[in-house]
């Protein structure tokens, strides 16, 4: 019998978060549950396995929320904090399960070295400190999880690359500004596509909702589900109503099967 996959949106919000810290921007004043947007991350979770796509700020709460007993590895789409900076969180995994392997381009490990340089120490390492196992991906090598292929999809995120990830008919992609058609190839025949969409103005390293339309549009797939969404988006409910019928506001806590 096929195993049924399933994708948690974690978080869907932009590096901020909302309600932004301090602000009195209406979205950020919303009741409505799905106007408060977690830092952007994905659980995806198939026969026993647990797999986490970026483990930023939120980490902890988007852990403790969804009950998280076990993870089996941790994916990185790039180093920047709101996809990074909760990697210290997973020393209770650590506790019952020993290592966890994070899945990320050498680059991102390098940078991950130098800002959380007692994760990786060599010697004299703290004893609570977390432990990782590295497992170096990159563009053109497709890689298994949980008896799964995945397949990097390398985009641009202003003039940083970025990977997104292709397992079975789901495709995962974020901070993308541009993305080569060779690329794209890779997402064509995708059923489910996550893709970010900031806000409606240009913005110079993210797609706004009009270029997330037109990328969507290329790739055809059955069904779309937006994420990294800034407050300036607007409120949930109203953004939803103006987007094509297979298009729509990814939110905390849904829940999609594949």
């Amino acid at each position: 019998m096929k195993s049924q996959f399933t994708v948690t949106f974690l978080g869907t919000g932009t590096s901020q978060g909302i309600p932004v810290i301090g602000s009195d921007h209406p979205v950020c004043q919303s009741k409505n549950p799905k106007d408060k947007r977690l830092r952007v991350s994905v659980l995806l979770t198939w026969d026993d396995y647990q797999f986490v796509i970026d483990c930023g700020p939120d980490f902890r709460q988007q852990m403790l929320r969804e009950n998280v007993s076990k993870i089996d590895g941790i994916l990185l789409t790039h180093e920047h904090s709101d996809h990074t900076a909760g990697i210290d969180d997973i020393r209770p995994y650590n506790f019952r399960q020993g290592d966890t392997p994070f899945y990320a381009h050498r680059r991102v490990f390098k940078s991950l070295h130098e800002r959380f340089g007692y994760i990786f120490a060599k010697e004299n390492k703290y004893p609570g400190a977390p432990s990782i196992s590295e497992i170096e991906i990159d563009k053109n090598k497709n890689f298994e999880i949980g008896g799964k292929t995945v397949i990097p999809i390398e985009a641009f995120h202003d003039s940083l690359p970025v990977l997104g990830f292709r397992i079975d008919g789901f495709t995962y992609l974020t901070d993308v500004k541009t993305i080569a058609e060779d690329e794209i190839e890779k997402i064509r025949g995708t059923r489910i596509l996550v893709v970010n969409a900031l806000r409606e103005e240009p913005h110079y390293s993210h797609f706004n909702l009009a270029e997330a339309l037109d990328f969507i549009n290329k790739v055809m797939p059955n069904k779309t589900y937006l994420t990294h969404i800034s407050h300036l988006m607007g409120f949930h409910d109203e953004v939803e109503k103006r987007l094509p019928e297979n298009v729509h506001l990814a939110y905390d806590t849904l829940k999609i099967n594949l």
